[in-house]
């Protein structure tokens, strides 16, 4: 009996740090229900010049890799197939609906080592810059295959427009 009140303290204290957590997860979504919706995958597309399969970590603000995405299934991190296609790239992530960022949303492509809540070896995440809507925003793949995520960066490049009006600022192949 003399263990009850600390362990029912504790748990207490438990559920509260739980119930902050999830008013600020709710909070970020509030705040962010002003970003644009990403447009849905055609089901009709040429053939994919590149298929890449990996772990989708993270959306986030452009060059603030700590300021996830949190609304429109863009942020909890799942298994992704990701693919390169004449009309742009395509994520397919793992519960959601597949994506299309469009050539002429891509701002670049390129290499990281850490955004949010993964670090990982130098240059261990493909990032993509691209725009959702007016807001430029940068995705994180985590593709295992060194050789294959170069070619999935290379891929991305080469279809990013090049006079795109906002560069990916820090992001290079």
């Amino acid at each position: 009996m003399d263990r009850l009140l600390p362990t029912l303290i504790i748990a207490l204290v438990i559920l509260g740090v739980f119930a902050l957590m999830l008013h600020g997860w709710a909070s970020r979504r509030r705040r962010q229900s002003d970003v644009a919706r990403p447009v849905p995958a055609l089901e009709a597309l040429g053939s994919a010049s590149l298929v890449a399969d990996g772990w989708y970590v993270a959306t986030t603000v452009a060059d603030e890799p700590l300021e996830r995405i949190a609304v429109h299934g863009l942020g909890f991190r799942a298994r992704v197939t990701a693919a390169v296609h004449p009309e742009g790239v395509v994520l397919a992530v793992r519960g959601q609906r597949p994506i299309l960022i469009s050539p002429a949303s891509l701002r670049g492509a390129g290499r990281a080592t850490w955004t949010i809540d993964r670090v990982v070896e130098r240059d261990g995440l493909v990032l993509i810059g691209w725009m959702l809507g007016d807001s430029p925003v940068d995705s994180y793949l985590r593709l295992p295959d060194a050789a294959e995520a170069s070619a999935f960066v290379a891929a991305v490049q080469a279809l990013t427009p090049a006079s795109a009006d906002h560069p990916a600022e820090g992001i290079s192949s």
